[in-house]
């Protein structure tokens, strides 16, 4: 329904416009939580205005797949070390994790947790794939070191 207004209009609809024109139809009609009906706006309205920036790629409708779904950390998901806690349309649900020893310096409490995915894989399973962020400090020139050599001619 909202992808044809946005390829209607024929250029990109800013996220926040596209999210007061769809956000009764998702909340009403689709029956998504809050939440679900910003993040999916926001995702079409993004698309849409980096395919207007891509000079060579031609005004098109998109087609998105069911098979992932972006999920705002705080608001529809919860993680810690065994655990991710998702908010679906019939409420909250927890799943295990699987996870490996290199991974568990994420939730050292150090890592900040941004916008992440659940991505279905094309072996049918369903993969949580978590973005994180940490401020690292900028090193001193005299911490670093570099060599590099010269040929004498």
């Amino acid at each position: 329904m909202f992808l044809k207004f946005v390829f209607d209009k024929g250029k990109p609809i800013p996220a926040m416009k596209l999210q007061q024109e769809v956000y009764p139809y998702l909340r009403e009609t689709l029956k998504l939580k809050s939440q679900m009906s910003c993040n999916i706006p926001r995702q079409v309205a993004g698309c849409y205005k980096t395919l207007h920036k891509q000079k060579k790629a031609k005004w098109q409708k998109v087609q998105f797949s069911p098979s992932s779904m972006t999920f705002s950390y705080k608001r529809d998901f919860a993680i810690s070390e065994n655990m991710v806690k998702i908010t679906t349309i019939n409420g909250r649900k927890a799943y295990s994790i699987l996870n490996y020893d290199y991974a568990k310096q994420y939730f050292d409490g150090s890592w900040k947790y941004q916008a992440s995915k659940v991505v279905k894989h094309k072996d049918g399973d369903y993969y949580f794939h978590l973005s994180i962020e940490k401020e690292i400090p900028d090193k001193k020139i005299t911490d670093a070191s570099t060599s590099w050599e010269l040929m004498l001619v």
